[in-house]
């Protein structure tokens, strides 16, 4: 960092977001400390506070209303567009919902739709009805048919056989499918390609496309504003949310115009629509920094890598902040006070007079893991079981608050709390369900994301997996990233307070988990190239071991199912 002289931190309008925030506003606070003569380039489409985040950077604010497409925004209302500049235009009702209506008016004319769902489910729901309509209407030509089946045989070869992968690619090819968290890697890369080399004529998709992905169609289609979130009901949307929708509309060198267009379903709606979304602008941008998980990892951070010796540098970095700048110091100070006697208390610093992390803390930084799962991996491996089993293992990874509990079907308390009786003697700790009710039902979500890596680590295939379990593609991918990370950090926090036999079986369940195979193939797994299928062929093929496939000719090699003569190339080079 201290070598760069030019950064460029495109959406900073991220700041506000929860979870993104804090690490982008410590990035910038740390970048500014460390190198104060760098030159920072803030991007935005959506700070209406862009005045305060020019002044908390020290930067020159430039606005510009410059679009390389011109945007029209409307609402939907009672069988007409009505715009932003008071003009109208009628739309033809040849569906039953005005969505699919407007779908089939701009297809038609050689343009290509975004719808926007609120749910994976709803997201769905609409490409079936889109593909559907899009067949029925018969608007494909001969060669996007062609093209979209191409996409389509592409996609089925390229990933492991399941009902996910199935459905996508019947999507595909009828040029109307869905995009949101649930895909993999490869479904992603085939409908998105479609959609840019303008294949693919609709897309429905979650919110998470808006945010980070560039993807751009002729006409946005927002069909509501209300979604269900846990803990706060049905609620409206933010405006800031509404414009990264209407951001999709227009794409350059394509479309001489953009429209994002929303359905009102009464006139209160319509009048509500387009007065608070329309003609609104987006809500001012807060930190995020506040929050204790955010503040915690990020203190520790600083007093393990920065040059700060006492409480009063640490306050001054701080103070840096866009926390600090909107709060003022003395809102932080406090917070900050709380925080330094929680690592000491726990290990992580030595705070006499001087600042100074411990072994444990420095090593918890680097890990970029909460102090608190931290904490919670200590203590539970103190009551190990005498046989620690993957199960066991696994639990005390899925326990973490970094692993998320990821969509998948339902499995009935009464069978999850048989299963854990039948095999308690393989759990660190389970958590009484009179005295810690709460904990006892964490446990209890964590078992059942356990059982279901378990799974994968013993090879299951992704088709039976999303049989049994309903996990999606993307999720696994999320769930394997993130559990392979904390079994690795849980290794290494082994190393340091001295449990060497938990430090081998954590290090070894985290490759496992990243490459879903028994230990028998890891060092298969590890060649570039080679995935769990081709692993576990080459081994049922005989080889077993790196001398094994160094004695093996590539003609010998490419004669093992998946493999070929390319792939064997490529096994060869790296032994």
């Amino acid at each position: 960092m201290d070598d760069v002289s030019l950064l460029v931190a495109d959406e900073v309008h991220m700041l506000g977001d929860e979870e993104r925030g804090p690490i982008l506003e410590m990035t910038l606070t740390r970048l500014r400390y460390r190198n104060p003569k760098a030159q920072l380039l803030a991007l935005s489409a959506t700070a209406p506070n862009a005045d305060e985040l020019a002044k908390w950077l020290n930067a020159e604010l430039v606005t510009l209303d410059w679009r390389p497409v011109p945007l029209r925004e409307g609402v939907y209302h009672d069988g007409e567009i009505i715009y932003s500049d008071k003009s109208r235009r009628k739309i033809p009702e040849n569906e039953y919902n005005p969505v699919l209506s407007i779908m089939v008016e701009t297809v038609a004319d050689g343009g290509q739709v975004i719808f926007f769902a609120n749910t994976r489910k709803k997201a769905e729901q609409y490409a079936e009805k889109a593909a559907s309509v899009l067949s029925k209407y018969d608007i494909l030509s001969d060669e996007e048919r062609q093209q979209l089946s191409l996409f389509s045989d592409e996609l089925l070869l390229s990933t492991e056989t399941s009902a996910f992968t199935e459905r996508v690619a019947s999507l595909l090819r009828q040029g109307a499918c869905f995009h949101h968290a649930g895909l993999g890697a490869v479904h992603r890369r085939q409908i998105e390609t479609a959609f840019r080399k303008r294949f693919l004529k609709v897309l429905c998709a979650t919110p998470t496309l808006a945010a980070g992905v560039n993807l751009p169609a002729r006409v946005v289609i927002i069909p509501e504003l209300r979604r269900y979130e846990v803990g706060q009901g049905m609620h409206t949307i933010s405006v800031t949310e509404y414009k990264q929708f209407c951001g999709r509309a227009g794409r350059p060198n394509f479309d001489s115009y953009g429209e994002a267009i929303t359905i009102a379903r009464n006139s209160d709606e319509f009048e509500l629509i387009m007065e608070k979304y329309v003609k609104g602008r987006p809500e001012r941008i807060w930190s995020r920094l506040a929050g204790e998980r955010h503040l915690r990892i990020q203190t520790l951070a600083v007093i393990a890598s920065e040059s700060i010796k006492d409480f009063e540098g640490l306050d001054k970095f701080f103070g840096a902040t866009f926390l600090s700048y909107q709060f003022g110091s003395s809102f932080i100070r406090k917070s900050l006070q709380t925080i330094v006697e929680f690592l000491e208390k726990h290990g992580f610093i030595f705070h006499d007079d001087l600042l100074e992390a411990t072994r444990l803390g420095r090593r918890v930084s680097e890990l970029y893991i909460d102090p608190l799962t931290a904490i919670q991996i200590i203590n539970i491996c103190e009551k190990r079981p005498k046989i620690a089993t993957d199960l066991g293992l696994l639990q005390v990874v899925c326990q973490a608050y970094e692993v998320p509990s990821v969509p998948m079907k339902r499995i009935e308390t009464h069978k999850l709390e048989r299963f854990l009786e039948e095999n308690r003697d393989q759990f660190f700790d389970v958590p009484d369900p009179c005295e810690e009710p709460d904990d006892y039902d964490l446990f209890l979500d964590s078992l059942k994301t356990a059982i279901f890596l378990k799974a994968w680590i013993e090879e299951t295939g992704e088709g039976e997996l999303f049989e049994r379990f309903g996990v999606e593609p993307g999720d696994l991918a999320v769930l394997r990233e993130r559990a392979s990370w904390i079994a690795y950090s849980a290794s290494e926090l082994m190393k340091v307070v001295g449990k060497r036999d938990l430090t081998t079986e954590f290090e070894v369940l985290s490759a496992r988990v990243e490459h879903g195979v028994k230990e028998e193939l890891l060092p298969l797994v590890a060649l570039h190239g080679v995935g769990r299928v081709r692993a576990r062929n080459l081994f049922n093929a005989g080889y077993r071991t790196i001398d094994d496939l160094k004695r093996a000719s590539v003609e010998e090699l490419s004669k093992v199912p998946s493999i070929g003569v390319k792939i064997a190339s490529l096994i060869k080079s790296q032994v």
